[in-house]
């Protein structure tokens, strides 16, 4: 549970480097409903990312005190997603579908690239 908390400020600044990126895309392109998809799905993937890893601190604070773990945020993660889909079917013109979908996503496939990232990297560094 730890390592999730020291890994948290890298995972943020690298999501906020991908938010950057969309928003020069946003102004720079013609895409501007896909740039928006993925600023809206990314923004919110951030939050599910924070809301995983403080209740998964609660949940080793709890084990650690003997008491009985609350739920790691499933149902709150599962809401915020659904609530960027009321959202994009709202405003179809102004967010695009799959782009937020793409957002959602991106989060764990920022997990998923840093993990092999640093395994490269301590490999590289043992030799």
């Amino acid at each position: 549970m730890q390592e999730l908390q020291h890994l948290f400020p890298r995972l943020r600044s690298y999501i906020f480097y991908l938010l950057a990126l969309y928003v020069l895309g946003w102004g720079f392109t013609p895409y501007q409903t896909v740039f928006l998809g993925l600023v809206l799905g990314t923004a919110l993937s951030l939050y599910n990312l924070w809301v995983l890893v403080r209740r998964a601190k609660q949940f080793g604070q709890a084990l650690d005190e003997g008491k009985r773990p609350r739920s790691v945020g499933t149902f709150a993660r599962f809401a915020t997603a659904a609530l960027a889909v009321v959202i994009t079917i709202s405003y179809p013109n102004t967010f695009h579908i799959i782009g937020v979908v793409m957002g959602l996503m991106t989060s764990y496939l920022v997990i998923i690239i840093d993990l092999v990232v640093q395994n490269i990297r301590r490999r590289w560094e043992e030799r």
